[in-house]
């Protein structure tokens, strides 16, 4: 996990434990979560995804907030039955623009992956939210219904493209909101 993601959690307030990729969910929900970041790589999404994936299935099953970048992007979108697949040329530095289909908007990213979700194997219920401008591969997806999202770029970069830094507010609104709805049922 790269120094800036741990940066930007503190500065917005976020308690942070941090355990290795292969910990068991067990071990996991002992720290008593209240969301879940899966953090970038390296490593290919399928083979990491052996013992990534149940872990993560567990933690879904869970419906905390769950936040990816790069290849936790990857492994999220596995766990929520997508499939990735190995990019021609892949994505590399930064000025990558990207489009926020909810918001309209253009994004410049950093990007740093060789690796892409495969858009003909996207469940119904996730929705691609950011695409390449350069060639149109997902960049980001969330859940319709639960809580989950993640990009495949990187929002932490430093010394930038800050353009996306608004994904840190969005899981920690989620997070409140959660909590929110936990206590009422």
């Amino acid at each position: 996990c790269k120094k800036n993601i741990f940066k930007l959690f503190t500065e917005n307030d976020f308690k942070l434990t941090v355990v290795p990729c292969n910990t068991s969910f067990e071990k996991i929900m002992s720290h008593k979560p209240e969301g879940v970041f899966l953090s970038n790589g390296p490593g290919d999404p399928l083979a990491t995804s052996l013992y990534a994936k149940p872990i993560i299935k567990k933690i879904i099953d869970t419906k905390i907030p769950i936040f990816g970048i790069c290849l936790g992007h990857q492994l999220l979108g596995t766990a929520l039955g997508a499939k990735t697949k190995k990019m021609h040329h892949g994505h590399h530095g930064v000025n990558q623009p990207v489009k926020n289909i909810k918001q309209n908007t253009i994004e410049i990213t950093s990007q740093n992956h060789g690796f892409m979700i495969d858009e003909k194997s996207l469940p119904k219920y996730l929705k691609v939210t950011h695409i390449s401008l350069f060639d149109g591969v997902i960049q980001g997806i969330e859940h319709k219904k639960l809580p989950f999202f993640s990009v495949q770029y990187h929002p932490e970069s430093s010394p930038g493209p800050h353009d996306s830094r608004y994904l840190f507010d969005i899981f920690k609104n989620l997070i409140l909101k959660n909590k929110v709805y936990a206590k009422k049922n």
